[in-house]
């Protein structure tokens, strides 16, 4: 039977229990294993496919074919990198891998741009908030699980209804709107208040504002995957020229960057410095890039060398702190270097000056967000009878009032690819030029 604790090394009977108690159709797996299934086996996740990472698919403006990364490969190596540091350090692999693959799943097309149009758009019905969004994606909208209805009602949906330890695995930030244990203003939040019922069932027992090991470890592993792979596709696609980082002007571009981005407001520059000279200073570091196969080669290397060396200074660390044993739940936490914060942080500040702040990524940018916005403005007037799917219909005709209508549109939104955004964008606009 499933969920007995002897089957899951060192999490307890409550880890394993779901939202919904369901049977197991094949004895034999572990609780997280069928977590990890649900999760790959989603259309969320599915979808990522089409969804920008940093690149907008199809739209690259690169030197070679390099084949930029999507939301749904970045998910993909960002759970190969957690799967095995979480198993390094005691975790379940199954449970981390899960939490990996499902942490982008409510980003919004456009990526981090889109977040921002569904935001000014939500702002008076929760606002909007990517983490937030796959919480709400996992426990609500993805159809897998039905429960019945109160007296008799319609059917009720509970997403995915995974695990409490992968509901709280996948929980970046968890606290709702405006409640960032530091910082009231953050937009970072990992609960709508609509999802609070189920948000609280997660978190039970858990210190408030607190991040269970594996949510660390999934982070970390996001962090690790992101900044080194949007490195990698910045140095294919001509963007980025490895000797510009010599350059004293040019260094002092990406410590703006990185100051208050990417690393606490009051950093020395000069710690930036260190860590890219470490960096540069590795044999291994790719110091040009021209295409060719042997190029290829060595810049794969190099992305290699980039994540086992942050992944063994935080797995080294933490084992230091916390000793040889199983590490999950809320045993132990997560200790990453500073130094090897301020290596991650440098990559991701390389690639956010010359790859994303590039003019014609902004002028792109802007263009998104004004066809967000004028395709939630056009399905609030033609809701429910135009441009939403079945599901999302339903849920509209089922909302109490007009701030859950509106909801149900983000929702709606939130769940298309790029090219279904831009694709239903014309449909609705079409119809009043």
């Amino acid at each position: 039977m499933e969920g007995i604790a002897g089957h899951h090394p060192g999490y307890d009977p409550s880890d394993v229990e779901r939202w919904a108690a369901e049977p197991d159709k094949r004895p034999g797996r572990t609780a997280f294993q069928r977590d990890r299934a649900r999760v790959l086996h989603s259309g969320a996740l599915r979808r990522l496919a089409g969804k920008t990472q940093v690149v907008t698919p199809g739209v690259t403006g690169q030197l070679w074919d390099a084949s930029p990364r999507t939301r749904l490969t970045h998910s993909l190596e960002c759970a190969q990198v957690g799967r095995e540091l979480g198993a390094a350090l005691g975790c379940d692999p199954d449970l981390v891998e899960a939490a990996c693959l499902s942490h982008d799943m409510g980003h919004p097309p456009f990526g981090h741009n889109g977040e921002q149009a569904l935001n000014d758009f939500a702002k008076d019905c929760g606002g909007f908030e990517g983490n937030a969004q796959s919480l709400r994606l996992l426990t609500r909208l993805e159809p897998k699980r039905f429960v019945r209805g109160e007296r008799g009602g319609e059917p009720v949906s509970v997403g995915l209804n995974l695990t409490r330890a992968a509901l709280d695995a996948a929980t970046k930030y968890p606290w709702s709107r405006g409640a960032h244990p530091t910082d009231p203003q953050s937009v970072k939040f990992g609960v709508y208040e609509d999802d609070l019922p189920v948000f609280d069932w997660v978190r039970q027992g858990a210190e408030p504002y607190r991040k269970c090991f594996e949510a660390q470890v999934m982070d970390w592993s996001d962090d690790v995957a992101y900044s080194v792979h949007d490195f990698e596709d910045g140095l294919h696609a001509g963007h980025i020229d490895p000797n510009l980082l010599f350059s004293e002007p040019e260094r002092a571009d990406i410590w703006r960057v990185a100051i208050g981005r990417y690393v606490p407001d009051d950093t020395d520059p000069q710690e930036l410095a260190d860590a890219l000279d470490r960096l540069i200073g590795e044999e291994w570091w790719p110091h040009g890039y021209d295409g060719s196969a042997v190029a290829q080669a060595r810049l794969k290397d190099a992305t290699s060398q980039l994540i086992g060396r942050f992944c063994l200074a935080a797995e080294g660390a933490t084992r230091g702190r916390w000793g040889s044993g199983r590490l999950s739940r809320y045993g132990a936490e997560l200790v990453v270097p500073r130094a090897t914060r301020n290596e991650c942080a440098v990559l991701k500040a390389v690639a956010d000056r010359y790859v994303m702040q590039r003019d014609e990524q902004e002028r792109l940018r802007a263009d998104q967000r004004v066809i967000l916005a004028e395709l939630a403005e056009a399905l609030t007037a033609r809701a429910p009878a135009d441009g939403l799917d079945p599901q999302f219909r339903a849920l509209f005709a089922a909302a109490g009032d007009d701030r859950a209508r509106k909801r149900v549109i983000v929702d709606q939104i939130a769940s298309l690819t790029d090219a279904a955004a831009l694709s239903l964008h014309s449909r609705l606009t079409a119809r009043h030029r």
